[in-house]
């Protein structure tokens, strides 16, 4: 005697005196006929009689589940469609195509579609905080309505960046998602921008809202006393750093804030490392200009003038106050934890994939949203506190 257990619905049976389990005919969870006990038809079989996994169909994965070939066509396809079908029959038709080892083919679908279910996303790089954030949302979203994507890193380059929109749509992609790219003309085929600033017709731009953003942080500092601030703006190949820029001065204007040109300065060079924030920092203190409080691009610049800041012997929040930009992963659990201005990243992210895919399967000449505008929320943590007494009255 001896015992087998099935895979597919997760069941021990007993075998018979000759020592050979067989599962039963009828899977009791399933309630679909075993591949092991159907009778051939011709098709390659393995030990035991069932198909080989080269020759599980659709419809032979249909006719085991009791269900069309359009129902388990939907839930195997990731359509959106699929929603309208419960979870439970979604988990049995899931379960069975992994256990009969089932894989749809993605020719026949883009055949029978006239379509390659297939985008183009185009970033700087693919680190940790700005870009990845986004990318996690891109994905989730691609994934869940069953879309494959290409991804491809130009660094800034010119030229990768004139090149990938073209290389991307000979692999026959339905549309683009740019991220922290500046885009200076349309192509032929949708086109969603992450942080984009530029009207170019055919895009759509996913932005954040600057000048609040500006404003929250500067009245944070404002309220906590401050009035001798260090800017650190971002790159100049970032697309949001001139009117990011744009918004914190009208937002210090506003408050009666000035903006020092020795305590201004800006990150160089293409990586996205807490060195470049490291520099600037060394750049404001060793300028002799006192500042009780620093506004960095961003929260990796944040954490590499935090680093800066202490080396000098400064304490922060104690005697300089640092508030960064995005609100990263590990944000929070710096020590101190940065204050920062939130950027929903993956949600934008989540956001630009919903609109392509709306753009995809809107006719071609259906108005379009030229702007998506997306609110920031001010993060407090323990980065910044009041004034120092000893700073200098303004």
């Amino acid at each position: 005697m001896s015992v087998h257990f099935c895979t597919l619905c997760r069941r021990y049976s007993m075998g018979g005196p000759g020592g050979l389990a067989r599962p039963s005919s009828v899977c009791q969870t399933t309630r679909i006929e075993h591949p092991m006990t159907r009778p051939k038809t011709g098709a390659t079989s393995r030990p035991g009689g069932g198909q080989s996994a080269q020759s599980v169909s659709l419809k032979f994965l249909a006719e085991h589940l009791g269900l069309s070939p359009a129902t388990v066509s939907l839930v195997i396809n990731r359509s959106p469609s699929a929603k309208s079908i419960p979870q439970r029959t979604q988990e049995r038709i899931r379960a069975a195509a992994r256990a009969l080892n089932y894989r749809p083919s993605f020719v026949a679908r883009s055949l029978r579609a006239q379509r390659s279910f297939t985008i183009g996303v185009a970033v700087p790089e693919i680190s940790e905080g700005y870009a990845a954030l986004v990318m996690s949302g891109i994905e989730h979203h691609l994934l869940e309505e069953g879309y494959f994507y290409f991804v491809v890193s130009h660094r800034h380059r010119a030229d990768l960046i004139e090149e990938y929109p073209r290389l991307l749509q000979q692999r026959a992609v339905e549309g683009l998602i740019v991220v922290d790219t500046v885009c200076r003309k349309g192509v032929p085929i949708p086109v969603v921008a992450v942080s984009g600033h530029s009207e170019v017709e055919g895009v759509t731009n996913i932005a954040l809202d600057h000048e609040r953003a500006a404003n929250l942080a500067l009245e944070h500092l404002a309220r906590l006393g401050h009035r001798e601030i260090a800017f650190i703006k971002g790159q100049e190949f970032s697309s949001d750093t001139e009117i990011r820029w744009q918004a914190v001065r009208a937002a210090a204007t506003a408050r009666g804030l000035m903006i020092d040109p020795a305590l201004t300065g800006q990150l160089e060079g293409e990586s996205s490392s807490p060195q470049l924030g490291y520099e600037v920092a060394r750049k404001f203190v060793t300028s002799g200009k006192r500042f009780s409080a620093l506004f960095a691009f961003n929260d990796i610049s944040a954490i590499g003038a935090i680093s800066m800041l202490r080396e000098s012997g400064l304490r922060v929040p104690e005697d300089v106050s640092v508030i960064g930009f995005d609100d990263i992963q590990s944000a929070a659990f710096q020590n101190p934890a940065l204050t920062t201005i939130r950027q929903p990243l993956r949600e934008m992210g989540v956001i630009a994939a919903q609109t392509l895919l709306r753009r995809i399967a809107a006719p071609p000449n259906k108005p379009y949203p030229k702007i998506i505008t997306v609110e920031p929320e001010l993060i407090v943590r323990a980065s910044t506190g009041p004034r120092p007494k000893h700073a200098p009255e303004a």
